[in-house]
């Protein structure tokens, strides 16, 4: 007799650097409380990937999961998928990091439970298909992706109940399509929804392989879930669901429906994901289009032939809407660059221990979760771009090692580092690296301290989201609590905090350091930050740039002749980095050809990032070393000459001195961003900005020299005591 072949293909998930907390709420929410239903059936086996991230931690602080996941897999009711290491988007990572990750964790996990992995779970479901031969190479036989995906390769409904073969250079890969159908009916809709839906499949299709797969996060960790799957037996139904209707439906893993059942023919898949991924990705006034479209045209008589044909975005192209993630992109494409060209030379051969260890972290560098942002915070969220940043700058601290780098030294270099066809500067030494954009206001775009791993300028601009008018028009209605029902956590609409309506702002220039402003004199902080008066024309100019260059002192020389109103004037920036100085970065401004005797007011602008807000071993210090209050507090100080950012936790203290005493002003970035528990407020940098209003003489010239001292010695310690406690 035949039988509809059901597949159950989980995917656990947290990403590089998430907190204890949230790794802890879901297991004890989500991965535990599935286990234990599971065991009560042991006639339903199921695909079970689980990122190399969380495996970790498991590892590390549940070893029980991981024995009982281990009879599971020996009595083969649960299959083992394997994937890249650390979850990266595979269309974000080289070719060499894809097979190396994949490769890497079938390693880890074929120790770890004592099995063959033979499938694996494609991360966000994103597909290239060149991905098929670096996926074949890695040893993988076949893996998952949506149903959407082949019905833009031109495949109809009745044609999604199987799996296809692919290619790619006569490499052969099996996949297969992934049900947007159960998606949505799994947990959210009664049992009988998703029973009835394989009855009709069963009754029209030979041999039918229907494919789930999806987030295991769904089964108890997002809101309202728990009590849905668990509390209120949802699970334990649909289970029951299953096993009363054997008959006609066989509940099998993938390496059993690929041991079984013969392929449905070939395909060659577009560049795609699932469906509502490919919808985050358009800019935002698409997305916002392509949402009233749909909306117009769903109900038309003809729109289920239809919506196979309309497209949306391209995973890729969050690197164009986002530049934030650009930068971690490209810093990640460059330590992985200087990886390769270590581990080929002759030096890296002889340190393959620490060769590894570097590669480690840049793999876990390369996580996908802060490269992107959808209905999950992802890039909005700081402490993900922050584990992002210290495992890429930990990893290029370490090739420096291993390519001999000892004692104090300094370097500089110009490439185009960010990929836009114009060169970047690169400053390092053995304690910092900072990059300036000549081409777009000199900027410094980044600027990572070694010692802790911390990138200072992982930043996040204030930009137009298409939820943004959700929250217009639910906050004046919307409580604050967790509402009736259990909805899709696309659908969800919930405030974490009030008035989120209010905070909505958007900035009109990169929220980096060394942002050049002339601003109408008399310009109030209130003014400045509603982004007004801003009369110059230096924000995101170009600015020449020469460097130079000696064994113990290395400057990036900018200059830009611009506009302060109807002004022609000169503005030049030498950005220094010495070997006697350690942290320091000195900038040196040079404005000429001023208008004698017409009041000016210049002003560069300072973010600092990786610091939180909110908590007070995070504060602001004056000349006199008082505390000024915690780093979301907005400052308006009158002539001081000195300003300080300490962040106890990380062991930072970031100070500025001025040559010439200034007013000060602070104010906090904060984003309204969408995550898994609905909108929030999150702080994403402190803005300092000193500021001076003057009067050019006859000269015509005006100078100032601005000292950031960048003191990590606080870190440093921590990090000898911990190596000395062996923590």
């Amino acid at each position: 007799m035949s039988h509809l072949r059901l597949v159950l293909a989980l995917h656990n998930h947290q990403p590089v650097g998430n907190f204890d907390g949230v790794f802890e709420a879901a297991a004890a929410d989500s991965y535990r409380p599935f286990l234990e239903v599971l065991e009560d059936y042991p006639d339903l086996p199921i695909s079970l990937h689980t990122s190399g991230s969380l495996l970790e931690w498991i590892v590390e602080h549940d070893p029980e999961y991981v024995e009982r996941l281990r009879r599971f897999v020996e009595r083969g009711q649960i299959e083992i998928l394997g994937g890249p290491f650390f979850e990266p988007i595979l269309a974000c990572i080289p070719r060499r990091d894809r097979i190396g990750q994949i490769r890497a964790y079938t390693q880890f996990l074929e120790q770890a439970f004592g099995c063959h992995v033979r499938g694996m779970w494609v991360p966000e479901r994103v597909w290239e298909q060149t991905f098929t031969g670096d996926i074949t190479d890695a040893g993988i036989e076949y893996t998952i992706v949506d149903d959407f995906h082949f019905r833009g390769a031109g495949l109809s409904d009745e044609k999604l109940h199987g799996y296809y073969l692919t290619e790619d250079e006569g490499r052969l890969l099996k996949i297969f399509p992934g049900s947007e159908r159960l998606r949505y009916t799994i947990p959210f809709q009664d049992p009988q929804a998703t029973i009835d839906y394989l009855r009709h499949i069963y009754e029209t299709q030979a041999t039918p392989v229907v494919s789930f797969g999806d987030d295991g996060e769904k089964f108890g960790t997002w809101p309202g879930t728990k009590e849905h799957v668990y509390d209120d037996g949802w699970l334990r139904r649909f289970f029951d669901s299953l096993m009363a209707n054997q008959e006609w439906l066989k509940v099998a893993t993938l390496a059993e429906a690929v041991d079984n059942v013969a392929p449905l023919g070939r395909i060659y898949l577009p560049d795609s994901s699932y469906r509502e991924m490919t919808e985050w990705a358009l800019p935002t006034q698409q997305q916002v289009t392509y949402h009233h479209l749909v909306h117009a045209h769903e109900h038309d008589h003809d729109w289920g032939e239809l919506r196979q044909f309309v497209r949306a975005g391209f995973w890729r192209n969050f690197l164009v809407k986002y530049p934030e993630s650009n930068e971690m992109y490209c810093r990640m494409r460059e330590v992985s660059e200087k990886l390769d060209r270590v581990a080929g030379s002759e030096v890296g051969r002889l340190q393959p221990e620490r060769l590894h260890r570097a590669q480690t972290e840049l793999h876990r560098g390369q996580c996908n979760c802060p490269y992107w942002h959808g209905a999950f915070g992802g890039l909005y969220l700081p402490h993900l771009r922050n584990a992002i940043y210290k495992h890429l700058i930990v990893a290029d601290t370490a090739l420096e090692a291993i390519n001999g780098r000892e004692g104090k030294w300094v370097e500089i270099e110009a490439e185009d580092f960010n990929l836009d066809a114009r060169k970047e500067i690169r400053l390092s030494s053995d304690r910092l690296v900072g990059y300036l954009a000549p081409a777009r206001g000199g900027h410094l775009y980044e600027l990572d301290l070694r010692g802790p791993g911390v990138n200072l300028l992982a930043t996040l601009n204030r930009r137009p989201e298409p939820y943004h008018q959700k929250v217009r028009d639910h906050a004046a209605h919307q409580d604050n609590g967790d509402g009736g029902g259990t909805v899709s956590i696309h659908d969800l609409v919930h405030f974490k905090q009030p008035d989120l309506d209010q905070k909505l702002t958007y900035d009109r220039w990169p929220r980096k350091s060394l942002v050049d402003h002339f601003l109408r004199p008399g310009l109030t902080l209130e003014e400045f930050d509603q982004g007004e008066g801003e009369i110059g024309d230096f924000l995101t100019g170009v600015y020449d740039s020469r460097l130079r260059r000696s064994d113990r002192r290395v400057e990036a020389v900018l200059t830009r002749v611009g506009h302060a109103d109807e002004h022609a004037v000169s503005v030049t920036k030498t950005v220094s980095l010495d070997t006697s100085t350690g942290g320091l970065l000195q900038v040196d401004y040079l404005l000429e050809n001023l208008p004698v005797g017409q009041p000016l007011h210049f002003a560069v602008e300072f973010n600092f990032a990786s610091m939180a807000a909110g908590a007070d071993d995070r504060y602001f210090y004056g000349a006199d070393g008082g505390q000024l209050g915690q780093l979301q507090s907005v400052l308006g100080i009158d002539e001081t000459d000195r300003i300080g950012l300490v962040d106890e936790w990380l062991g930072v203290d970031a100070s500025l001195d001025l040559s010439t005493a200034g007013g000060i002003w602070t104010l906090p970035v904060q984003t309204v961003s969408q995550s898994e528990g609905g909108f929030e407020l999150v702080h994403q940098s402190a803005a300092v900005i000193p500021h001076w209003e003057f009067t050019p003489d006859e000269s015509g010239r005006w100078s100032v020299t601005i000292k950031l001292t960048l003191d990590t010695s606080a870190a440093q310690a921590r990090q000898l005591s911990n190596v000395v406690s062996g923590v």
